[in-house]
């Protein structure tokens, strides 16, 4: 039956006002609104080359560059922390088992490959994978291998991409040395590489930063990472990939303690849709290159040598400095990928304070992050808290939650007042007008106290849902 003229108007007016075109994969244009978050100059780590090349591994992708080499100049030490996604994908099996086999030591790349997953592929994805690998590290055969050490592979792989296709990986084979021809050290090698390692993404997400230790307090050291991520994403951890490198020296051991305390709070504190992901990767490389001036510690022949951070100590300043500067930069890097969630229009921090504990406080908040109906009421600019105290209640294993001692506020991101919504499980008289107004903007913060008293703080970051994650994920595949 049709609808009557002005029932049909009125539909088409309210629909029209909801739909936010997004800038859709394939197009290669950065919405305007986004740019803002692409870097237009950078500080690399020493010793540390980029570089990308166009494969045309989805056959529609005739233009974009989706295949990305990261290169160590020298042997280096890495760690990564993977998806616990029980089908886990070819390249995160592959890349353990080279990590497991050399202790985390000895690593001279990472190679990346977009547009295909290569997840749930069986045995033959896994030769894929290992051929990626064995064809990055014949590049360093030539003049810069360091022989057969009897460790194995050196090069770390990652893919991303659609599930269940296998790589057309003679194309990428073939390619993956002129990838190698081309690394660099410069902005723009970073930044290429960082864009081709990206799927429904609309903009490269690529940080930089330099810091220093207590020990070399002289000694200017550099912290680069790259991300990709937009849909698929909840921890452990997301259809997320990350490599991070720095210039400072950290042995194997420390390396993997620091990166998993970074991903803790940053990579395992974000969710998009609440789908976890087969492919999660992060990866950090540490290969000591701006260490070479560091007079810390004195080798027996009376020159000086760099100090290496060798063990997880928390009573070692450089140590526990360290872990605060990467856990703070994996957070700023994290947090791009909640700003390109797909199809969002918000990004929403959500803080729980005082809780019984840390675990307490981060299920409540990733709770609330992950559901649904939140998401669409902040989308709709809708202040409806109750579905906020409804995601708190039903947090798994959050035994502190009391609803008498609840409160609930929004927290608007131009630092003004919180506006309460509910006070010690008394709901508040809400200034709706004013909760429009706060719902309005692109930032904002749901702030949820589970009592008075001080306690420990968890924050995840968040994004909305709108009609666009539905249409970009309807037809991702075909």
């Amino acid at each position: 039956m049709a609808l009557p003229t002005s029932t049909a108007q009125r539909f088409l007016v309210r629909a029209s006002r909801q739909l936010r075109h997004y800038s859709a994969p394939g197009t290669g244009e950065i919405p305007a609104a986004k740019a803002k978050y692409v870097p237009k100059s950078g500080t690399y780590p020493k010793g540390f080359l980029a570089a990308s090349e166009h494969v045309g591994v989805k056959p529609s992708n005739t233009r974009f560059d989706d295949l990305a080499l990261i290169v160590s100049e020298t042997p280096c030490a890495a760690a990564a922390v993977f998806t616990r996604n029980k089908f886990q994908a070819a390249p995160v099996t592959v890349s353990r088992e080279v990590l497991r086999r050399r202790e985390g030591d000895g690593i001279r790349a990472v190679v990346v490959n977009s547009g295909c997953a290569n997840a749930v592929t069986g045995k033959g994805g896994v030769e894929d994978a290992i051929k990626m690998g064995e064809e990055t590290d014949k590049c360093f055969e030539d003049g810069e291998g360091e022989g057969d050490d009897g460790k194995g592979a050196r090069t770390l792989v990652m893919s991303t991409g659609v599930i269940g296709q296998r790589l057309p990986i003679r194309k990428i084979v073939r390619k993956i040395p002129s990838a190698y021809e081309s690394l660099g050290s410069t902005h723009a090698h970073w930044l290429r590489a960082a864009r081709a390692i990206c799927t429904t993404d609309t903009f490269p997400k690529l940080l930089s930063r330099t810091f220093t230790l207590p020990s070399s307090p002289d000694t200017p050291y550099s912290l680069a990472g790259m991300t990709k991520g937009a849909g698929m994403i909840h921890p452990n951890m997301a259809t997320l990939l990350a490599i991070l490198c720095t210039d400072a020296p950290v042995a194997p051991p420390s390396l993997h303690a620091l990166l998993t305390a970074a991903v803790d709070k940053s990579f395992n504190s974000i969710s998009i849709d609440g789908d976890m992901s087969t492919n999660d990767t992060v990866v950090l490389m540490a290969n000591g290159a701006a260490a070479a001036t560091t007079t810390t510690t004195t080798a027996s022949n009376g020159r000086p040598t760099p100090r290496t951070i060798a063990a997880p100590d928390d009573s070692d300043p450089d140590y526990v400095a360290l872990r605060e500067t990467l856990t703070r930069f994996a957070a700023d890097l994290a947090q791009l990928v909640v700003r390109d969630g797909e199809g969002a229009t918000k990004f929403v921090t959500v803080r729980v304070a005082n809780a019984a504990s840390y675990g307490d406080a981060k299920r409540v908040a990733s709770a609330i992050a992950r559901s649904p109906l939140v998401k669409t009421a902040l989308y709709g600019k809708d202040a409806n808290w109750g579905r906020i105290l409804c995601a708190t209640g039903y947090a798994e294993g959050a035994d502190s939650v009391v609803p008498d001692q609840t409160s609930v506020s929004f927290v608007p991101g131009d630092g003004s007042e919180e506006l309460k919504l509910l006070v010690r499980g008394e709901p508040e008289r809400v200034d709706e007008a004013r909760a429009a107004e706060i719902l309005k903007e692109e930032d904002l913060e749901i702030l949820v106290r589970l009592s008075d008293k001080e306690g420990e703080e968890a924050v995840y970051w968040t994004c909305d849902f709108s009609h666009e994650y539905v249409t970009i994920n309807g037809d991702y595949r075909t």
